[in-house]
């Protein structure tokens, strides 16, 4: 089973990408919030879950613990898909199915594509128990910067100024790789909030 991948981002599509670890790309099939973390051509881990069918083997893959473990629990439910979690994942942060969940809001969730008014009063019913034990925040570092003190001290300096560090790990990633080793860390720090800003 594989449980993380590391690599190059190959492609980005509708709904998935292309990892390249080591000249091997995988298809990973993942939510809008973990794409869109996610730099066309830069370093990104992912971790991942393996499902496997009597057809394919199929990998999902997440930014943050948090996403995975919801993409788990939510697909115990009956009606509930890869396809469907996802959905509802690209919908709404861990931290809002949380809140949805236990304030019994059910248009949340039904604004994620395959989620009906009858499948949000099964997803409510059934995980209101569960949601208040399930983690909400990013222990994860999707994407790695180059190494080196400069882009560290970039991304700490983002951090500091409130983005989130998924964002900021990405804009980062994609200035230092277009402006190259030994770049100074004011430039590093100027162009990701460009990147940001976009």
């Amino acid at each position: 089973m594989i449980a993380k991948l590391t690599g190059r981002v190959e492609a980005l599509e509708d709904g998935r990408c292309v990892l390249d670890v080591n000249g091997v790309g995988y298809l990973v099939h993942a939510s809008t919030r973990t794409l869109a973390a996610l730099p066309a051509g830069g370093t990104a881990a992912l971790l991942i879950e393996t499902h496997v069918r009597e057809d394919a083997i199929v990998l999902y893959g997440f930014s943050e613990p948090a996403e995975r473990e919801w993409f788990r629990l939510l697909t115990t439910v009956q009606g509930v898909g890869a396809k469907v979690a996802l959905g509802v994942l690209s919908a709404l942060s861990p931290r809002d199915l949380v809140a949805a969940i236990q304030a019994g809001d059910r248009a949340s969730l039904t604004r994620a594509p395959g989620v009906g008014a009858k499948l949000a009063i099964r997803l409510l019913t059934e995980l209101r128990e569960k949601a208040g034990a399930m983690p909400t925040g990013v222990a994860f570092s999707p994407v790695l910067p180059p190494r080196g003190d400069a882009a560290s001290d970039a991304l700490s300096a983002l951090l500091n100024l409130g983005y989130r560090r998924p964002e900021a790990q990405a804009a980062v990633a994609r200035v230092a790789e277009r402006l190259g080793e030994g770049a100074a860390l004011d430039h590093l720090i100027r162009d990701s909030l460009r990147e940001l800003a976009r």
